[in-house]
């Protein structure tokens, strides 16, 4: 099954300290949570204005009951994934939501034997094919970002199915046309006339 995550972290260029993970399944669950763990002194001007305001740790407005350690987030991920025993994972630009991922169990050699050690990127799928865009109210929420990894995913598979129809299409007729002039150039086909019809 495909598992779309998105991370928040605050990263320095020796460390990535995960603040949030969001994850959406394939089959519609959800799993999201905040690491209570992660020092918040630590963060940019950047996350301090664009993530910070949207963790319910950090908000008395929002929902605190997604904060807990990142043991408790380990645990709770491999207990979300279940017995999948081939759980792939997407994200968009991945690179450093995979190594905050991996970070919760220790070194990527740590990871729970299911899991792949490898990320599947959706930007790299997408080089050369535009994505939906993203909302700016809904952009830096980890669930948030998880869900629109996933419609976006799907958009593009569903286009790149409807290019292949078409494409199917357009080769079928023009192996159609190339055996009409073959037949026509050895005197083979004969014109439907009006009294056969």
């Amino acid at each position: 099954m495909r598992y779309f995550f998105d991370t928040e972290f605050i990263e320095d260029g020796h460390t990535i300290d995960l603040l949030s993970i969001g994850v959406v399944a394939e089959d519609g669950r959800t799993f999201y949570a905040e690491n209570i763990e992660a020092d918040c002194t630590k963060a940019s001007a950047w996350v301090i204005k664009n993530v910070i305001p949207k963790l319910g740790m950090c908000n008395a407005k929002l929902d605190p009951s997604h904060a807990t350690t990142k043991i408790e987030i380990a645990r709770d991920l491999v207990a979300f994934i279940g017995n999948d025993p081939d759980p792939e994972f997407w994200a968009y630009y991945g690179a450093y939501d995979w190594v905050a991922l991996c970070q919760l169990f220790g070194t990527m050699m740590d990871l729970p034997a299911h899991f792949p050690r490898h990320v599947m990127d959706l930007k790299q799928l997408a080089m050369k094919t535009p994505l939906l865009v993203q909302p700016e109210d809904v952009k830096h929420h980890a669930l948030a970002d998880a869900a629109w990894t996933m419609s976006a995913y799907n958009d593009l598979m569903r286009r790149a199915e409807e290019e292949v129809y078409e494409d199917d299409l357009l080769a079928a007729a023009a192996r159609q046309i190339a055996r009409n002039k073959a037949l026509i150039a050895h005197k083979t086909w004969v014109m439907p006339t009006s009294e056969g019809a």
